[in-house]
């Protein structure tokens, strides 16, 4: 009779197979939540991998593109001034005198690099024309032009016209009308050199048209491809 009342007294302590159940369960749901703490820490991990991974990519192809893509730098005639201009216009009273001219131009080259590194480039002579006759070369000496910046250049050179021009000519027609009509054109063989060691060629052609009042003694216009 006491032991009916022990078993239906809600009062009394559990019976040993039930407090067993209970830790049981009580471990089982602990290990559940490690586990599922674990598997988010794990999802949470490989998520942070691949924000990394891209990261990383974006940051290789934009160095690749911006800072280790080489250029073609670039080279123009600039400006140009004169410490001594000497023209003849034609003289119909005296065949002797035909039209000619003597000038000393000191002529400006922008040499224009983009890259990321200096363009070193060796020394190579300038050529000037004038109706596709040589009136004058210069020297532009072994040099470099830094990265991302604009070169200049100057080149002094003699200019001096053909002789025994005729009226009837190309450039004696120009001369009398005042006017000095020059293709200007050269080619630089370089490397553009990056980090890393990294070196690549570049030849970079000069190939421009300079119109040169006579009678102001000064560059109307300026043309480069």
């Amino acid at each position: 009779m006491a032991e009916e009342n022990k078993a239906g007294d809600p009062t009394a302590p559990p019976a040993d197979g039930d407090s067993q159940s209970a830790e049981e369960a009580g471990e089982a749901t602990s290990n559940e939540l490690r586990r599922q703490k674990r598997k988010k820490l794990l999802l949470y991990g490989v998520a942070f991998v691949i924000f990394l991974t891209g990261i990383i990519i974006v940051l290789i192809v934009l160095f690749s593109t911006t800072f280790m893509k080489i250029r073609t730098p670039e080279i123009q005639f600039q400006s140009g001034t004169f410490s001594y201009f000497n023209v003849q216009f034609d003289d119909f009273s005296d065949e002797s005198k035909s039209p000619s001219f003597n000038v000393s131009m000191n002529a400006v080259l922008g040499l224009k690099n983009t890259n990321f590194g200096p363009y070193k480039y060796d020394s190579t002579t300038v050529y000037f024309y004038d109706d596709g006759y040589q009136v004058g070369s210069a020297i532009i000496p072994k040099s470099k032009a830094s990265s991302r910046s604009t070169k200049k250049i100057n080149v002094p050179v003699n200019l001096v016209s053909p002789t025994n021009l005729s009226i009837t000519s190309s450039i004696g027609f120009e001369i009398d009308t005042g006017l000095i009509s020059l293709t200007i054109q050269s080619e630089l063989n370089g490397k553009v050199e990056l980090m890393f060691g990294v070196k690549k060629k570049k030849t970079i052609d000069l190939n421009c048209y300079v119109d040169i009042l006579s009678l102001a003694q000064e560059i109307e216009s300026i043309i480069c491809n």
